[in-house]
């Protein structure tokens, strides 16, 4: 079972998600890969020590996914510099890329639960 966060995990994360989001809508990358592309920045997890923080990014319904995700790992000094300078943390976070799969896992659950046999399952279910 994962461990829970933390208050401070999660504020720490929600401003480092916003700096991140901010610095992408606002053309300071300089891939036009990232530019060109619409990345939803959805969660940030930071490690207990805040140390480290992981990004988990989508694009607009997965185009060039894996190019944006590389070109993202590439300006992640960019990233940690911008941190840095716009939050007042001991240590500025070492920044990991994530494609984030949990609207995979929401259509693969939907496709099962609208399957017929499930449905029949259900049905009889709740006439017991």
């Amino acid at each position: 079972m994962a461990q829970e966060l933390s208050q401070r995990q999660l504020r720490v994360g929600q401003e480092v998600r916003k700096v991140i989001a901010e610095a992408i809508e606002q053309g300071e990358v300089r891939s036009p890969e990232i530019a060109e592309a619409f990345i939803t920045i959805t969660q940030v997890v930071m490690s207990p020590d805040l140390k480290y923080a992981t990004v988990y990014l989508m694009t607009l319904n997965g185009k060039n996914l894996g190019v944006v995700l590389e070109q993202m790992q590439a300006e992640k000094w960019l990233f940690k510099k911008l941190v840095a300078a716009k939050l007042k943390l001991r240590f500025t976070p070492e920044i990991n890329f994530r494609v984030d799969d949990t609207f995979d896992e929401v259509d693969r659950v939907n496709k099962l639960m609208s399957d017929p046999k499930v449905q029949k399952d259900l049905q009889s279910s709740a006439e017991e």
